[in-house]
């Protein structure tokens, strides 16, 4: 028997074995600080991050610039702790 899927029908998020390799990217105001500061919270949740594994891009305008950081995420407590303290940043908009 087939299930339907209805528009109130709640679908569970996908389950994420760890250890893995986790991309985060964190967009926020362009600065010559940003980059630094955002790498800095995320090795104190992660460890040390190679710099192949730090991907830049600015906005069109120079406004914003967006940190893709790929860690080695060990379990959902330090990734909700890594995402908790990367969102007090004042110049962190987004965290996805």
């Amino acid at each position: 028997m087939s299930k339907e899927l209805h528009p109130n029908t709640e679908i569970d998020p996908p389950k994420i074995e760890f250890p893995c390799l986790y991309p985060i990217k964190i967009i926020g105001v362009a600065s010559t600080e940003f980059q630094a500061e955002v790498v800095t919270v995320v090795e104190r949740h992660a460890g040390e991050i190679s710099s192949d594994l730090i991907e830049l891009q600015v906005s069109k305008k120079n406004t914003y610039v967006s940190v893709r950081i790929t860690i080695a995420a060990t379990g959902v407590d330090q990734l909700q702790n890594l995402f908790d303290e990367l969102k007090t940043l004042e110049s962190v908009k987004m965290v996805l």
